[in-house]
């Protein structure tokens, strides 16, 4: 039996098991966020979050489960909670912390990403300033400014078009 399926199990938290396939599940879908620029600490951690029962799992059920140090799992979760993917809650009655994936996880993520745009579009904008008036780096950096305002827009209507679509959902056919 291989150290994946042999973890303890905690009676407390039903569901906890950790399968071969489930190994393998999260072992690929990291494998795809790191190759879009994701950390892969980060990564293996996120996606581990996500086949857990209920989005949660402690430092040391990730480090068993990842095969890492805890240490490993710390710098992940403050990566990921840097990046609004995950918060940290205490157990209650307990000084063990838990790693959560926030309930809407991928909305609130691009959701954060607004004042990034915003702010990396005022940094291009002020770059432009710098650069001679007809000079092909002045446009690179006014071209790019105006996508990160094209994308800021076009973020709003797309989340509000998600919104929309998940209350569809929930109210049902």
């Amino acid at each position: 039996m291989s150290h994946v399926t042999e973890q303890h199990h905690d009676s407390s938290r039903p569901g906890q098991e950790y399968g071969p396939e489930t190994a393998a599940f999260v072992e690929r879908f990291a494998s795809d966020m790191t190759e879009a620029g994701m950390q892969r600490m980060a990564a293996r951690v996120f996606a581990c979050l996500m086949t857990a029962p209920g989005a949660v799992l402690s430092a040391a059920e990730l480090a068993e489960r990842l095969r890492v140090s805890p240490a490993a799992v710390s710098g992940a979760v403050r990566y990921l909670s840097q990046i609004h993917l995950v918060s940290r809650e205490r157990q209650p009655g307990s000084r063990r912390e838990l790693y959560r994936l926030h309930p809407d996880v991928w909305y609130e993520a691009f959701l954060s990403r607004g004042p990034l745009l915003s702010r990396w579009r005022a940094t291009l904008l002020a770059g432009a300033g710098t650069a001679p008036p007809d000079s092909d780096v002045r446009q690179r950096l006014l071209d790019t400014a105006a996508f990160m305002d094209f994308l800021a827009d076009e973020l709003d209507g797309l989340l509000e078009r998600w919104r929309r679509r998940r209350a569809a959902e929930a109210s049902g056919p």
